[in-house]
Order: C-alpha cells, then sequence, then structure tokens
C-alpha cells in the first residue's frame, strides 16, 4: 500500500468536496426554481461520497494502480487536470478556514449580549409538529427548539445625536415549515414583546407552506413599535402565493418596503428605510431619488438629515450598500450555515460568497452590515448555531464621544 498517495487521495477528496459545495452555494445565490435547485443538492449529494470510491477503485487500484506501486504518469490528463481544480479547492478551503479564524467584530459593534432560550421547557406539547425531514431532530446536538434573544449595541457616524439609544428588532428567516410548531414561534413572539423597541425589521423567508399563513396573525401579527414594523420577502416566500402573504402582513400593520424607500420623520431628522428582494423579485430600492426631493443638487461633504436603513434579504449587495452610502443594513438568507463544524465554522451558506458573510456582524466605507441567523429552515437542523432575533441599539458617534 502506497500511503503517500493515499494520503493525496485524502487531500483531493477534501478540494473536489470544497468545490461541490461552492457550487451548491453559489446556485443558491441565484433565482432558481426549488426544483432545480432540489436537483443540484441531490447531485451534491451524490458526488461528494462517488468521488474518493471512483479515486481508490479507478486509480488506486487498477488503471495506474496508485496504491499498489503505480505511477502518476499513468494518470489521464483530464483527470490531472480534475485534480488540479481539486488543488484549488483545497487552498480555497484553508483561506476560509483562516478567515473564520482571524475575523474580529468591527470597532462599530460596541456591546453583544445574549439570552438563550429553551422552548421545550415551557412547551405545553411537542414542538416536533407535522413538518418534513422529522429525522434531522434525532441528530445529536441539534439546536432547533432553543432560540438566542441576541442584544447588539452599534455605533455608527451618521446616527443624529438626537437619536442615540434608538432600538430596533431584526427578525429574519422564520420558514413556518410545520416543525417547529406555531407555539416555539409564540414563544419568541413573547420574548420580543417583553423587551419592546421603536421599530421592527422583517427581512425575508417567512413561508415554507401556504397553509401555515393564519400563523402570522399568532406572530408577527402581535408585534407593534411607535416607528412602526416593516418587511421584505425571501426567496422561500417567492415559491410560494407571494402576494397571499404580502397581503397578509400588510393586513396586520406592517409596512412592506420592498423595492422602494419609506420615510420616517423623527425628532427632526429623516430615516430612509429601503427593502431589497432581489435577484429574486422586484427591484432595488432607490435612496438617491428620495433624498433629491429634499436636496436637489445634493454636494459631496455636506452632512446629511437622514439615516438610511436598507433591508435586503441576501447579504451579497453589501457592495452595492456600501457604494450607495446606506448607513446600517440588515440582511438573513444564509441562516449561519446552520451546522457550524469545530474549528472550520458555516460549510453550507447560500451566498455568491460562500461563508463568508454566513452570520454576524459587518463594516466597510462606513456601512455596518447584520446578519441574522433567523429563526428556522427548511430543513429542522441547527448544529453549534441556534435560531436568534437581535435587538439592536444604535448609539451616535457624537453623544459617546460626549459620554466619554
Amino acid at each position: 500500500m502506497d500511503w503517500g498517495n493515499l494520503g493525496l487521495f485524502a487531500l483531493l477528496t477534501i478540494g473536489h468536496t470544497e468545490l461541490m459545495v461552492a457550487v451548491v452555494n453559489r446556485t443558491h445565490a441565484w433565482p432558481l426554481g426549488h426544483q432545480r435547485l432540489r436537483t443540484i443538492r441531490h447531485l451534491h449529494d451524490l458526488a461528494v461520497p462517488l468521488f474518493p470510491l471512483l479515486l481508490i477503485g479507478g486509480l488506486g487500484l487498477m488503471g495506474p494502480r496508485l496504491l499498489l506501486g503505480g505511477t502518476w504518469a499513468d494518470v489521464p490528463v483530464a483527470c490531472l487536470a480534475y485534480f488540479a481544480l481539486c488543488g484549488l479547492g483545497l487552498l480555497g478551503l484553508v483561506l476560509t478556514v483562516a478567515r473564520h479564524w482571524l475575523q474580529r467584530p468591527p470597532v462599530a459593534l460596541v456591546e453583544t449580549r445574549s439570552t438563550v432560550v429553551d422552548a421545550t421547557t415551557q412547551a405545553s406539547q411537542s414542538l416536533a409538529g407535522d413538518g418534513k425531514h422529522q429525522s434531522l431532530l434525532k441528530v445529536p446536538g441539534n439546536q432547533v427548539f432553543t432560540f438566542e434573544v441576541s442584544e447588539k449595541t452599534f455605533r455608527l457616524p451618521h446616527l443624529p445625536a438626537a437619536w442615540d439609544g434608538l432600538t430596533l428588532w431584526h427578525l429574519s428567516d422564520w420558514h413556518y415549515t410545520g416543525t417547529p410548531t406555531l407555539e416555539f414561534y409564540q414563544q419568541v413572539t413573547q420574548a420580543i414583546l417583553e423587551r419592546p423597541a421603536d421599530c421592527v425589521i422583517f427581512s425575508g423567508d417567512l413561508m415554507d407552506r401556504d397553509d401555515l399563513r393564519p400563523w402570522i396573525q399568532e406572530t408577527l401579527g402581535k408585534l407593534a413599535a411607535p416607528l412602526g414594523c416593516y418587511f421584505i420577502l425571501g426567496n422561500h416566500d417567492w415559491y410560494l402565493d407571494t402576494p397571499a402573504v404580502r397581503n397578509e402582513l400588510k393586513s396586520l400593520g406592517w409596512i412592506d418596503v420592498s423595492g422602494k424607500v419609506v420615510e420616517v420623520n423623527h425628532q427632526g431628522h429623516r430615516l430612509l428605510i429601503g427593502g431589497d428582494e432581489t435577484p429574486w423579485m422586484g427591484v432595488p430600492p432607490c435612496f438617491s431619488l428620495h433624498e433629491q426631493e429634499h436636496l436637489p443638487d445634493p454636494v459631496a461633504g455636506v452632512p446629511r438629515d437622514h439615516f438610511r436603513l436598507l433591508v435586503s434579504h441576501t447579504p451579497d449587495h453589501f457592495w452595492r450598500a456600501a457604494r450607495d452610502g446606506i448607513d446600517l443594513m440588515l440582511s438573513g438568507h444564509t441562516h449561519g450555515g446552520q451546522v457550524q463544524l469545530p474549528g472550520i465554522g458555516p460549510v453550507f451558506s447560500p451566498s455568491r460568497y460562500g461563508v463568508r458573510y454566513a452570520s454576524g456582524t459587518f463594516y466597510q466605507q462606513e456601512t455596518l452590515m447584520h446578519v441574522s441567523r433567523g429563526l428556522g429552515g427548511r430543513h429542522p437542523l441547527r448544529i453549534r448555531c441556534r435560531p436568534e432575533v437581535t435587538r439592536i441599539t444604535l448609539r451616535s458617534v457624537d453623544r459617546m464621544s460626549q459620554d466619554s
């Protein structure tokens, strides 16, 4: 047995797996139908275990017999070319893991704390419900029935001093699938009601089953805030009866900001809230056109009398938000990966950037983005990646400077 070549086979298998994962992550960032995405996932599930079997059988024990004293000179050129791609996949994995370890919270995040709630301890009956993929509930360490109430404080340069201490709830990806049951979401709703905020934002993916639409009234329908409740929808809502979901939320007092900008006047300043459901639905909101109603000839360097908040289902629009001078961007869609491996972090994340923006807080060009892990997912599986809702407190740079 050539143990050196066996070790190379193992490295090639890791690189191949990373390539397959990269394909799944990137294709799930596109506006593809559910059936097509499921086909891609099934091909991934087949290709990952099949590769090492073909490698050992076709090249290791037969053909060039690399595990039995054969030479790489006898390996077909096409195989060598793909192995080179596997090497690039392996390198990509190393860089991804290194970024995961080296990533530090941005300085704009000045405080964070959280409370973990085990919903099973307060449930009147099983929270399993009638959703699909029930077998996943038996996976050891599954945290699907717990949730984290996270509280984060952000210091933002363009927040008016008069708004220092402004609070908002960031909610995302509740994914009504039937598992967990309605009672789980009611417990989450109660936790939100016990900590009022000035504003509530939902950043998409509420529904996975049309028949569970009545759940909206028993959960999000119970919420209210002085500055309003605002929402966009996501790709899973796109798969269903989207107008019905949108109308249900609007009938309960929620304000739809998809593809447009809504202005909220508060303490002498304007809050501009825009929503982006692309690439699945609608168009990006245009903040500049809205601002020109008040400032026909904007000049660079002139202080703004407004604060820009973008609600984008996917974090993939971070670059555009930074370009457009967005102050705060709230996203979801990636679920934190749902499973985070020890030492590696998340693996699957439906984004053009892979796992780079799977969850957490990111900052560039004075734009802060918060990506929620959300509450649910099509598959009831959460390992080292609890469901979450986040209460955000905004602090003004000027006011914090005075306090210090």
